[in-house]
């Protein structure tokens, strides 16, 4: 089973950019849907991006569409969250999650879909 590892947390003013990366290891990773969940503080975590393992299909909650970028490099064993026009209400951790899955554009959305999670990365904007 993969293990995931995300990176790239930290604190930034409203209107900045921070790109999150989540390594695998473990794995055969070019098999596994990936997610990237949030949880704000005091709240229950949500899905925030997936995407599937061909890269080919993707989702968004509709409070980061058109701000965050969702993308995966299967010869690095690596997907990354690029977060652009951050809001104050973004403040998190975030927690990179991976499912195997059998067909190349299954995604996954849900807290329960995912077997694997790591540590979680603090991501804090300021207003």
């Amino acid at each position: 089973q993969v293990q995931v590892e995300e990176s790239g947390g930290g604190l930034v003013q409203a209107g900045g950019s921070l790109r999150l990366s989540c390594a695998a290891s473990g794995g055969i990773f070019s098999k596994y849907a990936m997610g990237w969940f949030r949880q704000p503080p005091g709240k229950e975590r949500e899905i925030v991006a997936a995407i599937s393992w061909s890269g080919g299909r993707t989702y968004y909650a509709d409070s980061v569409k058109d701000r965050f970028t969702i993308s995966r490099d299967n010869t690095e064993n690596t997907v990354y969250l690029q977060m652009n026009n951050l809001k104050p209400e973004d403040t998190a951790v975030y927690y990179c999650a991976a499912d195997y899955v059998y067909y190349s554009n299954t995604i996954r959305t849900g807290t329960d879909d995912y077997d694997s999670w790591g540590q979680g990365t603090q991501v804090t904007v300021s207003s």
